[in-house]
C-alpha cells in the first residue's frame, strides 16, 4: 500500500492526532474516515483505494479540526444517544453515554406527561418519548439556537405530534403537571472549568455552567418542581459525581425527598430520583 492511499491517509491522520495528544487518536481518526466514506464497515474495504482529491481534502480538513481538539460529534454533525442518532453542533451539549443512565431510569416506571427542562438538543426527551409511544413532552430551553436542533432532531424521529418544544428559563413559561420531569442541567462550578478537557471548550458554556458553586440550576428546578409534578410523579435529575449531598438539600429544601442515587458505569454518582415529599 502506498502513503496516497487511504490506508496511508489513515495513518498520517492518527500520527497528527496522536501528536496533539488526541487520546484513542487511532479509533478518531477512522471515525472520521468511516464519516467520509458512508459507514464504518467501508473504512476497511476501501483501505487500497486511491481517493479523490475532494475526497482527502474533506477528511484532513476534519482532522485538523479533531488536532484542535473540536470534538468528533461537532465535527461530524451526529452522535449516537440511546441507540438513535441525534444532531448536535455548537449550540447545544453533545451527549454522553453517562446520561444514558437518567434514561434508564426514567423507563422504570410508565409515564404518560413528561417535561425536560433545559433539553438542549433533545436527545433525552425524544428518547423518552420514542421508547414510550404512548406518552406527550414537553421540552423547554433559554436557547433558541439549541431549541432550533431540538426541532430538527424532532422531525427526524418523526416527534412532532408528542413533543412541544419551548423556550423558557426553567419553569417560567411551562404549565400544567407531568409525571415525570427530567434534567441534565449546567453544573460545573466556576472552579472547575479551567480543568476541563479541551474538546469541552468547544461546547456552549451556558449548558456546562452556571457560574458560581455550579448549583443555582438545582435551586431553580428545585423552586418549582412541587408544584409540577402530579402525585406520585417523580424528578430524574444528573447530577456532578461529587454533588449529591449538595443537591439532595437543596431537593429537601424545596419539598422534595430524595429517593435513590444512581451510578453511571463508571461507578460515580450520576443521578438522582426525588419526589415530593409527605406533608
Amino acid at each position: 500500500m502506498s502513503a496516497a492511499d487511504w490506508a496511508g491517509c489513515l495513518r498520517t491522520a492518527a500520527r497528527q492526532l496522536q501528536a496533539a495528544g488526541v487520546e484513542g487518536a487511532a479509533r478518531d481518526a477512522r471515525r472520521l474516515l468511516a464519516h467520509v466514506l458512508g459507514g464504518a464497515e467501508r473504512v476497511s474495504a476501501c483501505l487500497r483505494d486511491v481517493p479523490e482529491p475532494g475526497d482527502a481534502k474533506r477528511f484532513f480538513e476534519m482532522v485538523r479540526r479533531r488536532v484542535a481538539r473540536v470534538p468528533i460529534a461537532q465535527i461530524i454533525g451526529q452522535r449516537e444517544f440511546y441507540g438513535r442518532l441525534f444532531e448536535v453542533g455548537p449550540d447545544v451539549l453533545d451527549p454522553r453515554p453517562e446520561t444514558e443512565t437518567l434514561v434508564a431510569a426514567a423507563l422504570e416506571q410508565p409515564f404518560s406527561g413528561l417535561l425536560d427542562l433545559g433539553c438542549g438538543s433533545g436527545c433525552i426527551l425524544l428518547t423518552l418519548l420514542a421508547e414510550r409511544p404512548g406518552a406527550r413532552g414537553v421540552g423547554c430551553d433559554i436557547s433558541e439556537p439549541a431549541l432550533a436542533v431540538a426541532r430538527r432532531n424532532r422531525a427526524r424521529l418523526g416527534l412532532e405530534a408528542r413533543a412541544r418544544l419551548l423556550r423558557s428559563d426553567w419553569f417560567s413559561a411551562v404549565s400544567g403537571s407531568f409525571d415525570l420531569i427530567v434534567s441534565n442541567p449546567p453544573y460545573v462550578s466556576a472552579a472547575e472549568m479551567a480543568s476541563l478537557a479541551p474538546e469541552l471548550r468547544h461546547e456552549p458554556e451556558i449548558a456546562l455552567s452556571p457560574g458560581g458553586d455550579g448549583l443555582a440550576a438545582y435551586r431553580a428546578i428545585a423552586a418549582g418542581a412541587r408544584r409540577h409534578l402530579r402525585p406520585g410523579g417523580r424528578l430524574l435529575l444528573e447530577i456532578g459525581p461529587a454533588q449529591a449531598s449538595a443537591v439532595g438539600a437543596i431537593l429537601a429544601a424545596g419539598g422534595l425527598a430524595v429517593l435513590d442515587c444512581l451510578a453511571d458505569l463508571d461507578g460515580r454518582d450520576r443521578v438522582l430520583i426525588a419526589a415530593a415529599a409527605r406533608p
